[in-house]
């Protein structure tokens, strides 16, 4: 038997068992606050399956997506890279679009048509999603791809740009063919994460030129294994703050940055959604001070799965703590507060260490605390 087709079995065999385990630590799905104006989606848009170079059939991509409570995916088969073909020939390229959406008819996952451009570098690899016909990509000319992904209106990516197989360093090689692509919008994303690796190149490439910051599993095996989801790892997602959850206000929120990428345990992303997605997370549940004292005892809660790390910046420090505080997903935690004196109002301010909004920074937050005398 052909050495790739027994590796699908294989794979194939176990995968039903391992889309059930379960999460000792809890509910595995990801769960992020919605923001004034805004509905929080969590989005994994670059997937393989057995259509390109993955190890699945596409009903465990829809399974692995309802337990992960992933409300859209895109599985962006290689249109050039076909390792299954002799086992598995796909001449129609929207073909593993059409097995996933009859797979997840009956779920609240919605799937987008996408396919990733599959080339050297330069221009390397890229996604274009909500497309309309894939086969229409499969030319030649690489830059006639992008510009039939934009004819078609995708929405289009570079991704994994500093993967070690095109970069041995590591590093972002953009090259005038990259820059090209920006400035004719034919690149209007980059991924900052792909799998279990992150860039701050790709990073401060999308503040540079404005590109919307995603993160991606880019999963071709089975999800449980890649991300230890039980022993309570999660898969890297993109975070995007939609209108309503449709195909067009996705699309546009995405071309407009409105994304927060979640990536071991951290949230990456521009600040003009990243600070507002901490301020939903965390609230100051109550403040009191204790009896015949002048330090206030600070609840603060958390209704998100990141665990916040915060670093104390204020003017006061702590009874109970030193300078750094945890707050656990979905739960709260106490800090004392020497204000010295009694007041009616006073301001908590924390640097965010879990989180990212710039190369090696952490953004700021403020609470205003209104204590019960």
């Amino acid at each position: 038997m052909n050495n790739y087709l027994i590796k699908v079995v294989t794979l194939f065999i176990f995968a039903s068992e391992m889309c059930l385990s379960h999460n000792p630590s809890g509910n595995r799905k990801i769960e992020f606050p919605d923001l004034p104006g805004f509905k929080t989606v969590v989005c994994d848009l670059h997937m393989h399956s057995v259509f390109s170079d993955g190890s699945v059939w596409p009903d465990i991509r829809i399974d692995e997506a309802k337990k992960d409570g992933v409300d859209v995916i895109a599985v962006t088969e290689h249109l050039e890279y076909q390792p299954w073909k002799e086992d598995i020939p796909n001449p129609d390229r929207n073909r593993s679009f059409e097995y996933h959406s009859y797979f997840a008819k009956d779920t609240d996952v919605m799937v987008v048509n996408g396919s990733e451009i599959t080339r050297d570098m330069p221009p390397g690899h890229a996604n274009a999603i909500f497309i309309k016909d894939a086969n229409k990509l499969l030319v030649e000319n690489p830059i006639d791809a992008f510009k039939e992904a934009r004819k078609q209106d995708a929405f289009i990516f570079w991704n994994h740009p500093y993967w070690i197989s095109q970069s041995p360093d590591a590093s972002v090689p953009i090259s005038e063919f990259h820059y090209a692509l920006i400035e004719d919008g034919l690149i209007e994303g980059i991924e900052v994460v792909n799998d279990t690796t992150f860039s701050n190149e790709a990073m401060q490439l999308a503040l540079d030129y404005d590109l919307t910051m995603l993160g991606t599993s880019d999963i071709h095996g089975i999800v449980d294994w890649q991300y230890k989801i039980p022993s309570g790892g999660h898969r890297p997602v993109t975070l995007v703050f939609v209108a309503e959850k449709t195909e067009s206000s996705l699309k546009k929120a995405l071309r407009d940055g409105q994304t927060v990428v979640w990536f071991n345990k951290k949230l990456i992303g521009k600040s003009d959604f990243l600070l507002p997605l901490i301020e939903a997370s965390l609230k100051i549940e109550s403040a009191k001070y204790i009896k015949n004292s002048s330090v206030v005892h600070v609840n603060i809660t958390n209704n998100s799965d990141a665990p916040y790390i915060l670093r104390n910046k204020s003017e006061y420090d702590f009874y109970n703590t030193t300078d750094l505080v945890t707050i656990s997903p979905h739960s709260s935690s106490i800090v004392d507060v020497r204000t010295l004196e009694k007041k009616t109002r006073f301001d908590l301010q924390f640097e965010v260490l879990n989180a990212v909004n710039a190369p090696f920074k952490h953004p700021t937050i403020r609470f205003r605390v209104r204590p019960q005398q």
